[in-house]
C-alpha cells in the first residue's frame, strides 16, 4: 500500500512522510531536524527506519533540516544535479550519498516509481513528483505559479494528490506586511498557485483517478483553511466530484495517513483550523546558506 502522512505544509515548512509497503521516505525536509524526529515519533517512526530523502527544490522551507539530519543520519538524497549543486555549495559539500536524477526522467527506489517533472517556481530546478507503486500513485504538486501541460499530465493518475493552496487572491492584495515586490512574485507564474488557480487543477483532473486532494502551503496572512477548503469544494460540487475527499495540512500538526486506496480515506482533524505558522519570503542562496551554518551549529540532533 502507498500512503503519504504530512508532516508539514505552509509557507514556514514543508515535510512529507512517505510510506510504500514496509519502506518509508521523507518528501522534503522544511523542519528542523529535531521537529522531523518529533513528528516522525508520533506516527511511530523512527529516523533509523527511513530509506531516503526526496527534495523538490532548494528553498529554505523545504531543506532546512538536512544540514543537521544528514550529518546524524546519512541517508540517501534523491534531487537533481542543480538542486544538489545549490545545496552542496555549503553545509552539505561533505556529504557523500547523493543520488541525482534527471528531471523529467524515471527512476525506481526498490518496489517505488518515482516520476519527477519540472514546475515553474523561481528556484534553479524545481520539479513535483508522482510516486507510484503498482497501480498506485501519489502526487506531489505544490511550489508553481502556474499548472503546465506538462504538471497535469504527471499526476493525472494520482489517486492522492498534494496540491499548493497558496493564497487567497483578494487577501494577498490587501495584506499589508507584504510589499508589492512580494506580492507580485507570488502571483507570477514563477510563484504559488492560488486557492482559485488549484481548483482549476483539481477540476481537469476528475475523470480519472482522484479521490483524495491534500492541500498545502497555505500563507498564514494571505489565506485560511476554510477559505481553501470551502473554494475547493465548492468548484468540486459544481462538477458533480463530492467523491473527492478534500482535506487541508496544517503547518503545526501531522495530519492523518492518506492512503491511495479508493476505500482507505484518510482522516484529518486539521482540515479547518487555522495556519498559525509564520509565512516566509523565500530565501536567495546566500541566505540559504547562511542559515544552514547558524542551524548546524546552534541545533544538536
Amino acid at each position: 500500500m502507498l500512503s503519504v502522512t504530512i508532516l508539514a505544509s505552509s509557507s514556514a515548512g514543508n515535510c512529507a512522510l512517505l510510506t510504500v509497503g514496509q519502506k518509508k521516505f521523507l518528501v522534503d525536509a522544511g523542519l528542523s531536524a529535531r521537529q522531523i524526529a518529533v513528528r516522525l515519533s508520533s506516527v511511530g517512526v523512527d529516523f533509523q527506519e527511513l530509506e531516503g530523502i526526496f527534495i523538490t527544490h532548494e528553498h529554505i522551507d523545504h531543506v532546512i533540516g538536512l544540514p543537521v539530519l544528514l550529518k546524524k543520519h546519512p541517508l540517501p538524497l534523491y534531487c537533481n544535479s542543480q538542486t544538489g549543486a545549490a545545496l552542496r555549495r555549503e553545509s552539505l559539500i561533505e556529504f557523500k550519498n547523493w543520488h541525482f536524477f534527471q528531471t523529467g526522467h524515471q527512476f525506481s527506489v526498490g518496489d517505488l516509481t518515482v516520476e519527477s517533472f519540472h514546475i515553474p517556481h523561481d528556484a534553479v530546478d524545481p520539479v513535483g513528483f508522482a510516486f507510484h507503486a503498482g497501480d498506485q500513485t501519489i502526487g506531489f504538486l505544490t511550489d508553481l505559479g502556474h499548472a503546465t501541460s506538462l504538471a497535469i499530465e504527471r499526476v493525472r493518475d494520482a489517486h492522492t494528490l498534494v496540491l499548493e493552496s497558496n493564497h487567497d487572491e483578494k487577501l494577498l492584495q490587501d495584506c499589508p506586511k507584504r510589499p508589492w515586490s512580494l506580492k507580485q512574485r507570488i502571483l507570477s507564474r514563477h510563484g504559488h498557485l492560488s486557492n482559485v488557480a488549484a481548483a482549476d487543477v483539481a477540476v481537469q483532473l476528475l475523470e480519472r483517478n482522484l479521490r483524495q486532494l491534500i492541500l498545502g502551503h497555505l500563507s498564514q496572512d494571505c489565506n485560511t483553511p476554510a477559505i481553501a477548503l470551502q473554494n475547493m469544494q465548492s468548484r468540486l460540487h459544481a462538477r458533480g466530484a463530492d467523491h473527492v475527499a478534500v482535506h487541508c495540512a496544517s503547518p503545526r500538526e501531522v495530519s492523518g495517513c492518506f492512503c491511495t486506496s479508493a476505500k482507505a480515506h484518510g482522516q484529518s482533524a486539521n482540515e479547518i483550523s487555522p495556519v498559525q505558522a509564520g509565512h516566509q519570503q523565500h530565501a536567495h542562496a546566500n541566505y540559504v546558506d547562511q542559515l544552514f551554518r547558524e542551524f548546524a551549529e546552534a541545533e544538536p540532533m
